[in-house]
């Protein structure tokens, strides 16, 4: 079984040193990151298997970064564990409403943190495996999660990478209402500064491949004056 990567990001060299010199002896890889910039620019090139994320960082601090690791559906399953100073207790609830998956106060024992490193992978494995069984089904529409395959009626729909985030999201959650902004965020991330309004020119592109008329869909919805839904009809949902 191929060893876990781990990236620890802290700008306190000696404590990273001692993190990863722990973890190489429980044989987990280690990267290191010593601000928010570089772990960024580290899960984007190769996603971990879980993040070590020190809250008090130069540049982007930790709550920013998670935030932005969250957003992206590349990423947003990433387990991330945040390493908190004693005492700051706003900022644990904080980065838990974030999606900080567990936290650590410092100092910290070793022991401790290795046995919730392990605690917390334990656990993505087993979400990794349930999401891999995951489906939609609603009316014509059936999404295979785990292959990224759609069809409608049995016929395969071809969608283009954005138009697929965008129902793979919406298809998560059906039902609640999104602004625009709000898909911006969940969708788009933090790629390069995109208008409000392109948000729409996928939403049609997205109806125009599932909608019998895109000019009354019965899936992808507008809310007038607040954004976008998937229907919240009660025989929409996923199965595992």
């Amino acid at each position: 079984m191929p060893s876990k990567t781990i990236l620890v990001v802290d700008d306190e060299k000696d404590i990273v040193d001692l993190i990863a010199y722990n973890l190489a002896q429980e044989g987990l890889a280690v990267i290191r990151a010593y601000d928010g910039e570089k772990a960024l620019q580290l899960v984007k090139l190769k996603a971990p298997d879980l993040i070590l994320l020190d809250l008090m960082l130069p540049g982007i601090n930790g709550l920013d970064v998670c935030r932005i690791i969250r957003a992206k559906p590349e990423t947003a399953a990433i387990p991330i564990i945040m390493l908190t100073a004693k005492g700051e207790d706003v900022d644990k609830v904080v980065g838990l409403e974030m999606g900080a998956d567990d936290y650590i106060t410092k100092p910290f024992s070793v022991r401790e943190l290795i046995a919730r490193i392990r605690t917390v992978l334990r656990r993505s494995a087993f979400r990794d495996e349930s999401r891999e069984k995951e489906i939609f089904d609603f009316r014509e529409l059936h999404i295979d999660y785990q292959s990224y395959e759609i069809t409608m009626g049995g016929r395969k729909i071809e969608l283009g990478p954005t138009e697929m985030k965008l129902l793979m999201f919406f298809t998560r959650h059906p039902g609640r209402v999104y602004s625009r902004d709000q898909l911006l965020d969940h969708v788009w991330g933090d790629e390069a500064f995109v208008e409000p309004r392109t948000v729409d020119v996928h939403i049609s592109r997205l109806r125009s491949a599932i909608e019998t008329d895109k000019e009354k869909p019965e899936y992808v919805l507008t809310v007038r004056g607040i954004g976008y839904k998937f229907t919240d009809e009660k025989q929409s949902g996923i199965t595992v």
